[in-house]
């Protein structure tokens, strides 16, 4: 402990280490990859420290000898479309023809912004609610769209007027909405989301609505607008989060029928299919084991305890943190004389081996935070309160 004392006290001969310039592509990538050459927590990738339910992975070994190695139907595994059938037609009349397993839900993403540029055309705008997501401002980014970030109200909600204003006078005609979304884990009210799909509506702007993190909520159940789904509005989920298999690649879109048969085509000639092995266990689990909604709550609990203790520790020590109703995420504005999440990631890494997020990756005013990933278990929680508690009380 006093070596890494000494370290901390001795950081500004260490400069060298450092590298204001920000590197490019994800700096999620970017601080993950630190912890898997160099060892340390990762607080960084959100990914699950939780194995994924033990019958889960029993129905994955006994199905690797069955007769399930060869392309399963492009629009996904049967099992799989019957369950999210049974599931979401008691909100909404649908049918198989409404869904489409993907490569996980990024995949369902890139997928539909292709298709409905496609429909648009090249000159259009893009909108989102910042902090964002990263591929809800890298695809704009990448095919040379406009990004316009939106800001949420104190309450969750959203200056209605201005929304409208904005996607009228800029051609917004894709906006992202998630509930609670990455990094900022707000949840949306009800009357405000209702509001967001009308205006959506009025404007022929159409609607990507990403619930993957629609399950991991705290306390309060976000509205989820599945019964919204038509041609203004599109539904993204995964089992990635879900289930702690963010390894496994599989999601899954949910459209209406007068898109779907293009999407369907498109996604022949891109994806074509998500695992065959997998989505056959993924499949059997989900038949068996109430949607691993079971699971799932025993997750939120965890999530929640995690949160309230590494929160507690972080405004003691002078973060500021919004309001947060679920994910796997704590976004936190830095203490006063930290003014740069890069610099400031970096440096925490390379003295405490604690991996986190700088806040410039999700939002050009998200320069001085930091995101931390507290869906790990309390080992990894309490290696990066000490290290937080340390690095920054030597400043």
């Amino acid at each position: 402990m006093k070596l890494l004392c000494d370290k901390i006290i001795n950081f500004a001969l260490n400069r060298i280490i450092m590298s204001t310039t920000l590197p490019k592509g994800s700096l999620i990538s970017y601080m993950s990859t630190m912890v898997k050459e160099k060892g340390g927590v990762n607080l960084a990738q959100g990914l699950p420290g939780f194995e994924p339910p033990a019958e889960l992975i029993q129905y994955l070994i006994e199905v690797v000898p069955l007769s399930v190695h060869q392309y399963p139907p492009g629009i996904g595994n049967f099992k799989i479309l019957d369950v999210l059938l049974t599931q979401y037609s008691k909100i909404i009349p649908l049918a198989r023809e409404n869904f489409l397993v993907t490569q996980g839900a990024t995949e369902s993403i890139s997928l539909l912004y292709l298709y409905l540029k496609q429909i648009i055309g090249n000159s259009f705008s893009v909108m989102a609610f910042g902090p964002a997501y990263e591929s809800y401002t890298q695809l704009p980014a990448y095919f040379g769209q406009q990004f316009i970030e939106g800001s949420l109200l104190n309450d969750g909600g959203f200056d209605v007027e201005l929304v409208e204003y904005t996607i009228r006078n800029n051609n917004v005609r894709i906006f992202f909405a998630a509930s609670p979304s990455n990094p900022y884990g707000r949840i949306m009210p009800k009357h405000y989301l209702e509001q967001l799909i009308e205006i959506c509506k009025r404007n022929k702007c159409y609607l990507i609505f990403d619930a993957v993190y629609k399950e991991l909520y705290y306390r309060e159940k976000p509205n989820i607008p599945v019964e919204h789904i038509g041609p203004y509005m599109f539904y993204v989920n995964s089992f990635s989060k879900l289930l702690s298999i963010t390894g496994w690649r599989v999601g899954y879109m949910i459209a209406d029928k007068s898109h779907m048969e293009h999407i369907r085509r498109m996604h022949d000639y891109t994806g074509l299919c998500a695992n065959s092995v997998l989505q056959e266990a993924i499949g059997l689990y989900l038949e068996n084991y109430n949607m691993g909604l079971d699971y799932v709550a025993s997750l939120r609990e965890k999530f929640f305890a995690s949160f309230q203790k590494m929160s507690k520790v972080l405004l003691n020590l002078g973060f500021t943190i919004p309001q947060t109703d679920g994910g796997y995420f704590i976004w936190s504005k830095l203490p006063d004389g930290f003014n740069d999440g890069f610099e400031t990631a970096v440096a925490l890494y390379e003295q405490t081996k604690v991996a986190t997020v700088p806040g410039i990756h999700f939002s050009p005013s998200g320069k001085d935070y930091i995101r931390f990933n507290i869906a790990r278990p309390d080992s990894d929680i309490e290696k990066g309160i000490e290290a937080v508690k340390i690095f920054f009380r030597t400043k």
